[in-house]
This record gives structure tokens, sequence and C-alpha cells, in this order.
């Protein structure tokens, strides 16, 4: 099929459709492919986001994530209790805690990471040269669309 569109600017919603239904699938067969070590997407997140950004306070992170602190606060219970992330004193507010990712932390989203990046490169071994090229040339436009503001 033609994805040209002869009308530029206009949104077509069926490609629209077909593009999020695409990622969906995509990113089921990842979290499916990778141990995910029991992590919900919620303390997935978090994690990469303390890692990214850390060591930081549970108000950081919740705005971060755009989620209310109670709800951070239950997220990071878990991956706390795991060794995941730990918590040490605000140097700059002894009231405050500040969040960050542990060594083992790393080890985890490393693993996740590195399994869901040979799921992909092994299906993206079974595309044709012009696919592979075509795919190549999307990804600054994916990128674009993930790094909107939401």
């Amino acid at each position: 099929m033609d994805m040209a569109d002869p009308n530029p600017g206009r949104i077509d919603p069926a490609v629209t459709s077909r593009l999020r239904l695409a990622i969906a699938r995509i990113h089921r067969q990842m979290v499916q492919a990778s141990s995910g070590q029991g992590l919900t997407f919620a303390q997935l997140s978090a994690l990469a986001r303390v890692e990214q950004y850390g060591p930081l306070r549970l108000g950081g992170l919740a705005a971060r994530e755009r989620v209310a602190a109670s709800s951070m606060t239950r997220t990071l219970a878990p991956l706390t209790a795991d060794g995941l992330v730990g918590k040490a004193p605000d140097p700059q507010d002894g009231r405050s805690w500040l969040i960050g990712i542990t060594p083992h932390g790393r080890q985890v989203l490393a693993e996740i990471r590195r399994e869901r990046s040979e799921m992909l490169a092994a299906r993206m071994g079974g595309l044709t040269a012009d696919q592979c090229a075509a795919l190549y040339a999307a990804i600054p436009v994916l990128e674009a669309l993930a790094d909107e503001p939401e």
C-alpha cells in the first residue's frame, strides 16, 4: 500500500491507528522477550528515570513521571525492598531524601534493555535491505514523536 499522503499536513486516522497498533505490539513483544524482573511498567519507568536523572527527590521523580507523590511512594516501595534504588539524606535539606539507583538496579536495567534489544535486533535481521533503510530513515521521526512534551 502506498503510504504517500495526497494531502500533506492532513493526519490520516487510519495511518495513526496502524502506527499506534504497531508500536503497541512491538512494545508488548519486547516486554514479553525480557525477564522484566517482575517489575510493573510504572516501576520500570521510575527506575529508568532515577538512573537518568538521579539522585533526585521524591517530588522531582513524581513530577517527571507525571504522578502524585503518594503514587510514587507506592511505586518505589518494592524497588527499595528489592535493592534497586536507595535513599540518602538530601545534603541541601536534611528533611528530604534523595532517591538513587543502586548497582543492582543498574544491572537489572541493563539486562532488561539487552534482552529487549536482542529481540528487536533478531526481528530486524529478517527485514530486507529496503525495509532496513526505511526503518533507519524513520528513526529520527519516531524519536521526534517520542520527545514531544506530553
